[in-house]
């Protein structure tokens, strides 16, 4: 997403597909992406710089957004699922999509027919796997009792735990995978901003409380944390992070993004990170001493998720 959406620093194309293919070399085999992002033109560039290597990767994609513009709300109904199949598949250069999830929950929209959709396009070798993103108890139980549900990606991360309330005890009872977004907390976590930190108008954490200048402030003390587990581990913070995310759950994978190729080989470089039983309850003792300042979405945004 990061390569030319929500983030204010987009990359040129030659570039961007560069990095993808740097990833691929390094080991990386899931790339994520969405119609949303651009809008459609992030796709573009996953399916140019994956094209020859199609085989050996992943692809993960998603549908619901009215003319795939995020403001302009949801749309999951069949026919619109079925038209976003079709277009991505082409910006994709792919003749399937590995894994298609519904960007968030559409409540105009019977779940069982989004459901009974994406089943439809498995059936005819369009899609192989259903995901669900940002979505609650009572949709992934709905959802999967019509198409099992391979994944829910949803927002997961040192300083956002509220996944573990509800939504890890279902998806483990029910066997499907997680998909951590902004495992390093839209940056945050990775020690590089601070107070002082400005974002462009056009970069998406302008508009969160939890980036305001006085919650980042406040929520500092995640990040001293981070650097002090760093500190004795000889890694960084963002390996922190990231290694205490991929140790909760074997069927947890996170999906960091970056557009730097020293950053791409440093959160690879947290698959070699193991902490100990010591460290990670001393991680947790802290965290229970710590409260996260600032919500994550404004009011409008934060409406979508959850249901």
């Amino acid at each position: 997403m990061g390569l030319n959406y929500g983030y204010a620093c987009v990359l040129d194309k030659p570039d961007a597909i560069r990095l993808l293919r740097v990833a691929f070399e390094r080991g990386v085999t899931f790339f994520d992406t969405a119609e949303a992002y651009g809008p459609f033109t992030n796709e573009g560039l996953v399916g140019e710089a994956l094209a020859s290597v199609r085989d050996k990767v992943v692809i993960a994609t998603k549908f619901g957004f009215k003319e795939g513009i995020p403001g302009k709300g949801q749309d999951s109904r069949p026919e619109r699922i079925r038209a976003v199949c079709d277009a991505s598949l082409k910006r994709l250069r792919t003749d399937y999509i590995d894994l298609f999830y519904q960007h968030r929950v559409d409540t105009a929209v019977p779940m069982e027919d989004v459901a009974g959709t994406v089943k439809d396009l498995i059936a005819e070798g369009k899609v192989r796997h259903f995901g669900l993103s940002e979505a609650g108890v009572g949709s992934i139980r709905r959802a999967h009792a019509v198409q099992p549900v391979a994944a829910l990606q949803s927002e997961y991360s040192l300083w956002f735990r509220e996944p573990e309330r509800e939504i890890l005890p279902v998806l483990e009872e029910l066997g499907i995978g997680f998909v951590p977004f902004a495992p390093l907390g839209k940056g945050f976590l990775t020690g590089t901003m601070s107070a002082a930190t400005e974002f462009a108008k056009d970069d998406f954490r302008s508009i969160v409380p939890r980036f305001a200048a006085e919650a980042r402030q406040a929520n500092q003390a995640f990040v001293d944390l981070l650097k002090e587990i760093a500190a004795a581990k000889n890694a960084t913070p963002a390996q922190i992070a990231l290694a205490w995310l991929m140790s909760r759950k074997p069927w947890i994978v996170p999906i960091p993004g970056t557009t730097k190729l020293h950053r791409l080989e440093e959160n690879l470089g947290a698959v070699s990170v193991a902490l100990t039983d010591d460290e990670l309850r001393h991680i947790e003792d802290a965290l229970s001493r710590l409260q996260v300042t600032g919500d994550r979405y404004p009011p409008d945004l934060a409406a979508r998720v959850g249901r």
